[in-house]
């Protein structure tokens, strides 16, 4: 079943959840133990991760594989960085055969001392987006985009028109890099409106759960935090220890959800970080999905 089709027919907001697989397959196990508690809340699909350069791709298959299997509409993310057509189709067709169809097409990073665009056949994720449109037509095709412009993008202004023209190259919706500013998401789907872009945008919520994840995060992706709010952080940090930072991360993140959903937003992605206590109470709070 196609992600698109499934919000479109959605008649209440809903939770999708994102997870990655864990490197070492004696861990399996417990990953999939946080799946089935996750499982309560209805989530509308799933998303796998895989390493920069596909260098988890065989994990990604075999994770998505057995989630399908448990009755899961698996999205797994496609990274084309250093990738050639070849590679990426027998991907492509492994996916399908697997009973996957949707992918998130993304550009990914590229290996340490080369830039993205010269790595490889495809140079930005809309050339991805192209090759699995014309490859695979009737897979369902999601997209990221950036509420704050990507690390690389030079100006707001062209980040939006390279989101854009992902839409314009086949994909059917798009899910947002974290963000802490509501209006950010706001912004990014205004302008999409008004490039002609009416697909879903879904937003992305990760709960910050330490200042140390934190900060690796914004590194990689360009977020910008309110000063406010990071100092909060460091002051429950302070009076209280990392359970303290991870209650004011909570709480943050729960009063984004509420807006969002004010805003009209779709439904709500959470970025699991594999942990399914801190997804189920977001639910519990937010009173968005069964948990």
């Amino acid at each position: 079943m196609r992600i698109d089709s499934l919000i479109s027919r959605a008649d209440a907001p809903f939770f999708s959840l994102e997870f990655f697989p864990p490197p070492d397959e004696t861990q399996w196990p417990a990953f999939f133990n946080t799946v089935e508690h996750l499982r309560s809340l209805s989530p509308l699909f799933v998303s796998v991760t895989y390493g920069a350069g596909g260098n988890r791709r065989c994990n990604t298959l075999e994770i998505a594989r057995e989630l399908v299997g448990r009755g899961l509409v698996c999205m797994p993310h496609l990274t084309c960085v250093g990738a050639g057509p070849g590679s990426i189709g027998r991907f492509l067709q492994d996916l399908r055969a697997t009973g996957v169809d949707n992918v998130l097409a993304l550009r990914g990073d590229a290996p340490v001392g080369q830039e993205a665009s010269s790595a490889g056949h495809f140079r930005y994720a809309c050339d991805l987006v192209a090759f699995v449109r014309e490859r695979a037509p009737d897979m369902g095709i999601g997209v990221a985009a950036y509420p704050s412009p990507h690390p690389e993008s030079p100006t707001f202004a062209e980040d939006r028109g390279y989101t854009a023209k992902k839409f314009h190259s086949g994909a059917n919706f798009a899910i947002t890099q974290l963000f802490f500013d509501v209006r950010e998401y706001e912004d990014l789907v205004t302008s999409l409106r008004a490039k002609g872009v009416n697909a879903p945008v879904v937003p992305g919520i990760l709960p910050v759960q330490s200042f140390e994840s934190l900060r690796r995060v914004l590194s990689m992706c360009g977020a910008n935090i309110p000063g406010k709010f990071y100092l909060s952080l460091e002051e429950s940090r302070q009076k209280g220890g990392e359970e303290a930072l991870r209650e004011v991360g909570l709480n943050f993140a729960v009063r984004q959800i509420r807006r969002l959903l004010d805003m009209g937003a779709p439904g709500i992605h959470l970025y699991t970080l594999n942990r399914s206590d801190l997804c189920l109470r977001i639910a519990a709070e937010t009173k968005l999905g069964r948990s």
